[in-house]
C-alpha cells in the first residue's frame, strides 16, 4: 500500500545521496549547497516519508532509487516508522507533548515493554512542526561503550555528521545544534547512563534551543530532568479501554478480527496482563490459533507461576509471563532459533541467521517467518531483501534463554566467526560498500566487545579489532579507527603491538591530533623495544621527533626545548649501524636543524640551510633505495621545506610534484592518507609559487575532493579558491566559497593563517566584480582568520595590489608593495615572492615612478621561468616601452597559463579590437545592479 508524497527535485537528489550513506557535508559538497540546506531537506524528508531516523531514510532512498528524481510525487516506502498503527494513550500523548513544550529535558520512564518508544515517536511526530530545525531520533541500543564518546557518535550519525579532523564528535554535535531549534529523541538510554547523562548536560548547557526527549527504564539523574512515567495501556472503560483497542487492532491483523461482543472478556484478559503493551501484542498474535479461551488459560497459568513481588515488579512480571508463555508455545527448533538470533545487535538476514544458528538456511527461513507471525520478530522489507529484528525487550529475553541453555559462549563464538567473515568481505571496497558496512558495523562492535573480555579469544579479538580499525578508517570514522588500532595494540602479541600503534599514530595525524600522534609513536618505540626490535624502536623515536617538526601546527602542547633532540640522540644510540633506521634518523636531523635555526635569534644561516638540505637528500636516497614510498614522501616533504628556505621555488615545486605523484600509486591507508593530504596541499602551493596555475589547480582539485576532508570544507577548498581567484575563475570562486564559509562556521570559525589566502582571494573576486557588500563581508572573515601584522607582504599584498590596480588606485598599490623583497621574502615566503615582485614592477610602471625600469629589470631576474609572473613583468615592460603591439603576445601567454583575468586585462591595455575582447572576458565579473 503506497501513498503519494510531494518531494521536490532537490529533496529527491538529497534523498538519493542519503541512500548512498553520505554525510550532510558530503551531500552539500556534491550538490554545491550549504550543510544547513541539506539538514533542512533531510528533516523534511523524515516527516514526509514517515520514517524515524537516517538509517530508515537511507532504506527509503534505496527503495525508491528507480524512480526519476524530477517527479513531483513518488510512492512512500513500505517502511513507515511504526510498523503498526498507534493505538490510544490520548491523555499520555497530551501530557508528554505539553511537557516537551515547557521543559528542555524530559525522560519518559517505564519498564521494558510498556511502550515508551512508541509513545515517544508518536509525540515527536505530533510536535514536529514546532521544531523548525527538525526532530532527530537516535536509537542507543547498539552502543557497546558506556562513556560519552559512543553516545556522541550515535547522535552524530543520526544528524548526518561526519568527524571533523581536529574536533571530537561531541564537539561537532554541539556545534551543529548550537543555534538550532531541535527536538532530540534519545531512545533506550538505560544501558549507557554514564555516557548519556554528561552528553545531555553539555547539550542543554551549550545549545539553548534544543529540547531532549529520552526514553529509559530509569531516570537519567541530570539537572533539570523532568521525568514522565509511562503507565501501562489504560484499562478504564472496560471494553472501550486503550488496552482492548490495542488487542483488537493487533488481533485483526491476523485476518480474523475478534467479535465485538467479546470486548468485556478481552478487557478482563488485558487487566490480567496489567495493560502492558508488549504482553498484549504478543497475546494478540496468538488470537487466530488459540482464541480467547486458549489465551486466557495459557497466560493465567504463567501469571500464577510468576506470582509475588512488588507492584512495580508485577509489570515486568506481565511481560515476562507473556514472553515465557509465547516461548513455551514455540516448537523446540523455533525456541532455539529465537534465543540464538538474540546475539544480533540490530537487524539480520536469513543467511546471517543460518550461519550463526548453525542449521540449514531453509529451516531458518521458515522459523523466522513463524517467529514474525507471533510478533517475536519484526520484518523489515528492504531493497536488498528481507531483514529481521527483535525488539530490545525480546532480544534481552532471548539472551537470557541463551545463557540458561548453556549456549551463550558457543553462539557468541559463531557470531564472532560470522563477524570476522563479514569483515573479510568488506576488505574489498566495491559496490554499495558504505551500506554494507553500516548494516553490520554494530554487530562487529558487539562481537569485539565480547571477545576482548576473554583471554582465550585474544587472537580473534585482535584480528577483529585490526580489521574494524581498517574498516572504520575507510568509512572515515577516524576517531573510532584510532581507538580500534589502539585496542588492537592492547590485544596483540608482542611483535604486532608496535605496527598497530604506528597505524594509530598515522590516524591521529589525519585527525589533526599531533599530541596523540607523538604519544603513539613513542609508545610504538617502547613496544618495539620490548619485542627486541631496536631498529624499529629507533625509527619510532626518530619519527616522533621528525613529526614534531613537520607537523608542529597539529600540536596543542609545545615540546620543551631539547626534547626532540633528546629523542634523536636516543634513537641514534638504539640504531647503531642498522640501516633500517637511517631514513627516520636523517629526517629527524633535518627537522632539528631547520627548527633550531628558524628559532635562533639571528635567523636561518646559509650553513644551516645547506645542512638541512643534505640530511633531507640523504633521507630521500635511503628511502628510495629501500623501496619505501611513504618514507620517501616524508623525506621529500622535509627536502621541500629546506629548499624553500634556500630560496629555490622551482626546486621546491619539482620536489612537491614528485612527492604527490609518488603517493598517487600508494595503496590507501592511514599513513598514505596523512602523507597524501599534506602532499597535495604542498604541491598546490608550490605550483602557485612558480606560476603553474593549471598544475596547482589539478592538485587543489584532488585535495578538495579528498573524502577525508569532506567534513572540513574550508580546509578542502581553501587552496582551490586561491588558485581560482588568481586565475580569475569567477564562477568557481563564487560557488566554492559557499562551502568554505559554511564549513568554517560549522567548525567554530577557527583562526589560522593557512586559511587566510582563500578568504583574501574571495574578497578580491568580489572587489573585481564591484560587489562591495560581499567584499566587506569577506574582509571581516579574513580579519578573523588571520589578523593583519606589520609585515603583511605576502598574500594580502598580492591580492590587494591586483584589486587596487583593477580599480586604478596606483598610489595605494604602491604603498602595499613598498617593502623591498630582499627584506621581506622570508615573511612573504617563496609562495608569494614572484607575484609580489612582478606586481611591484607593474605598479611602478603604471604610476610613472622613477624606479620603474630598475624594478622591471630586477623582477625579470627574480621571476625568470614563472609564466604568470613573467607575463606580468613583460606587460609592464611593454607599457614602459610604449610597445602595445607586444601585449597580444603577453595575453596569449596568460591564456596558455590559464590566467584568464590577467589575459583580459592585458587585452584591455592593448586597445583596438583587443579591448572589445577584454570587455567580453571581464563581463561575467561585473555585478549588475538594479537601476
Amino acid at each position: 500500500m503506497t501513498a503519494s508524497v510531494d518531494i521536490s527535485a532537490r529533496e529527491a537528489e538529497v534523498l538519493a545521496l542519503v541512500g548512498e550513506h553520505l554525510t550532510n557535508a558530503e551531500i552539500a559538497a556534491r550538490l554545491f549547497i550549504s550543510v544547513r540546506t541539506v539538514e533542512s531537506h533531510v528533516s523534511s524528508l523524515l516527516r514526509k516519508l514517515a520514517v524515524p531516523d537516517r538509517r530508515a531514510l537511507a532504506l527509503s532512498a534505496a527503495a525508491s532509487a528507480s524512480a526519476p528524481i524530477d517527479r513531483a510525487t513518488r510512492p512512500a516506502p513500505v517502511l513507515p516508522a511504526p510498523l503498526t498503527s498507534f493505538v490510544g494513550r490520548t491523555r499520555e500523548r497530551a501530557e508528554l507533548a505539553e511537557m516537551i513544550r515547557r521543559e528542555r529535558q524530559v525522560t519518559a520512564v517505564g519498564p521494558g515493554g510498556v511502550g515508551k518508544t512508541r509513545l515517544a515517536l508518536a509525540v515527536a511526530a505530533e510536535v514536529a512542526d514546532e521544531f523548525p530545525d527538525g526532530v532527530w531520533f537516535v536509537d542507543l541500543v547498539p552502543i557497546t561503550g558506556s562513556h560519552l564518546g559512543p553516545v556522541a557518535d550515535a547522535v552524530g550519525l543520526a544528524l548526518g555528521l561526519g568527524e571533523q579532523p581536529g574536533r571530537g564528535m561531541d564537539q561537532s554535535v554541539l556545534a551543529a545544534l548550537a543555534d538550532r531549534r531541535v527536538l532530540l529523541v534519545l531512545d533506550n538510554c538505560e544501558h549507557v547512563l554514564d555516557g548519556v547523562a554528561p552528553f545531555i548536560e553539555q547539550v542543554l548547557a551549550e545549545c539553548p534551543r534544543v529540547t531532549v526527549l529520552a526514553t529509559s527504564r530509569a531516570r537519567l539523574m541530570v539537572p533539570f530532568e523532568r521525568a514522565c512515567p509511562v503507565p501501562p495501556m489504560s484499562l478504564a472503560g472496560d471494553g472501550a479501554s486503550d488496552a482492548v483497542e490495542l488487542f483488537m487492532d493487533r488481533a485483526a491483523a491476523g485476518g480474523w478480527p475478534p467479535n465485538h461482543a467479546l470486548r468485556e472478556q478481552i478487557a478482563e484478559f488485558c487487566q490480567g496482563l496489567d495493560g502492558m503493551a508488549l504482553a498484549i501484542e504478543l497475546a494478540a498474535a496468538r488470537w487466530t490459533t488459540l482464541g480467547l479461551d486458549g489465551l486466557t488459560d495459557g497466560l493465567s497459568d504463567q501469571l500464577r507461576m510468576l506470582a509475588g513481588g512488588a507492584r512495580t515488579d508485577d509489570r515486568h512480571r506481565s511481560v515476562r509471563a507473556a514472553l515465557d508463555w509465547s516461548h513455551a508455545l514455540l516448537d523446540p527448533d523455533d525456541q532455539v532459533l529465537l534465543r540464538r538470533v538474540s546475539v544480533f545487535t540490530k537487524s539480520f538476514t536469513t543467511k546471517a541467521a543460518a550461519e550463526v544458528v548453525g542449521v540449514g538456511k531453509g529451516s531458518v527461513a521458515d522459523g523466522l517467518a513463524r517467529l514474525s507471525e507471533q510478533s517475536l520478530l519484526v520484518v523489515l522489507a528492504t531493497p536488498a531483501g528481507t531483514r529481521y529484528r527483535a525488539l530490545e525487550t525480546i532480544r534481552q529475553y532471548g539472551s537470557e534463554k541463551l545463557a540458561e541453555a548453556g549456549e551463550l559462549d558457543e553462539v557468541r563464538s559463531l557470531h564472532l566467526q560470522w563477524c570476522l567473515a563479514q569483515a573479510d568481505d568488506l576488505a574489498a571496497v566495491v559496490g554499495e560498500w558504505r551500506a554494507r558496512f553500516d548494516a553490520v558495523a554494530d554487530d562487529l562492535r558487539a562481537a569485539l566487545a565480547w571477545a576482548a573480555e576473554r583471554p582465550e579469544l585474544g587472537a580473534q579479538a585482535y584480528d577483529l579489532a585490526r580489521r574494524l580499525a581498517e574498516l572504520t578508517f575507510t568509512r572515515h570514522l577516524i576517531g573510532e579507527s584510532q581507538q580500534r588500532y589502539e585496542q588492537a595494540a592492547a590485544l596483540a602479541a608482542d611483535a604486532d603491538t608496535a605496527p598497530m600503534l604506528r597505524q594509530a599514530a598515522a590516524v591521529a595525524g589525519c585527525r589533526m591530533r599531533g599530541d596523540d600522534m607523538y604519544r603513539l609513536n613513542r609508545e610504538a618505540a617502547d613496544a618495539a623495544l620490548a619485542a627486541g626490535d631496536t631498529a624499529g624502536a629507533a625509527t619510532d623515536l626518530a619519527t616522533a621527533a621528525a613529526n614534531s617538526y613537520r607537523f608542529a601546527s597539529k600540536f596543542v602542547r609545545t615540546l620543551p626545548p631539547g626534547e626532540g633532540g633528546g629523542l634523536v640522540a636516543r634513537a641514534r644510540e638504539l640504531a647503531g649501524d642498522d640501516p633500517r633506521a637511517g631514513v627516520a634518523m636523517a629526517l629527524a636531523e633535518a627537522g632539528r636543524v631547520l627548527t633550531e635555526a628558524f628559532e635562533a635569534a639571528e635567523g636561518m644561516s646559509d650553513g644551516a640551510v645547506a645542512e638541512a638540505v643534505a640530511y633531507a637528500e640523504r633521507a630521500v636516497a635511503l628511502a628510495r633505495r629501500a623501496g619505501n614510498p611513504l618514507a620517501e614522501s616524508a623525506a621529500l616533504d622535509t627536502l621541500s621545506g629546506a629548499l624553500s628556505w634556500a630560496g629555490d621555488p622551482f626546486a621546491v615545486a619539482d620536489t612537491a610534484r614528485r612527492r604527490a605523484a609518488l603517493l598517487a600509486a600508494v595503496p590507501h591507508g592511514p599513513i598514505a592518507a596523512h602523507e597524501l593530504i599534506d602532499a597535495l596541499g604542498e604541491a598546490t602551493e608550490a605550483g602557485l609559487g612558480v606560476g603553474d596555475l593549471q598544475g596547482a589547480r589539478g592538485w587543489a582539485r584532488q585535495l578538495a575532493d579528498h573524502p577525508m576532508l569532506a567534513e572540513v570544507g574550508h580546509r578542502a577548498t581553501g587552496p582551490l579558491l586561491v588558485t581560482d581567484a588568481l586565475a580569475g575563475n569567477v564562477d568557481e570562486v563564487l560557488t566554492r566559497s559557499t562551502r568554505f564559509l559554511d564549513a568554517w562556521q560549522r567548525a567554530g570559525c577557527p583562526a589560522g593563517s593557512a586559511l587566510g589566502p582563500a578568504a583574501a582571494g574571495v574578497e578580491m573576486i568580489h572587489g573585481l566584480r564591484g560587489d562591495d557588500d560581499a567584499g566587506r563581508e569577506w574582509a571581516t572573515v579574513l580579519g578573523r582568520l588571520d589578523p593583519p601584522t606589520e609585515q603583511a607582504y605576502g598574500y594580502r599584498a598580492v591580492f590587494d595590489a591586483i584589486l587596487l590596480l583593477h580599480n586604478g588606485d596606483v598610489r595605494s598599490a604602491r604603498e602595499r608593495t613598498a617593502a623591498e623583497p630582499d627584506e621581506v621574502w622570508r615573511s612573504v615566503t617563496w609562495l608569494w615572492l614572484h607575484w609580489y615582485v612582478a606586481l611591484r614592477a607593474e605598479v611602478a610602471v603604471l604610476g610613472g615612478y622613477p624606479d620603474a625600469a630598475k624594478l622591471v629589470a630586477q623582477a625579470r631576474t627574480v621571476v625568470a621561468g614563472n609564466p604568470v609572473a613573467g607575463a606580468i613583468v613583460e606587460r609592464a615592460a611593454a607599457l614602459l616601452d610604449d610597445r602595445p603591439e607586444r601585449l597580444l603576445a603577453v595575453a596569449a601567454a596568460f591564456d596558455a597559463a590559464g590566467c584568464h583575468y590577467q589575459s583580459a586585462r592585458t587585452k584591455a591595455f592593448a586597445g583596438g579590437d583587443a579591448s572589445g575582447l577584454a570587455e567580453l572576458a571581464l563581463a561575467p565579473m561585473v555585478v549588475r545592479r538594479a537601476p
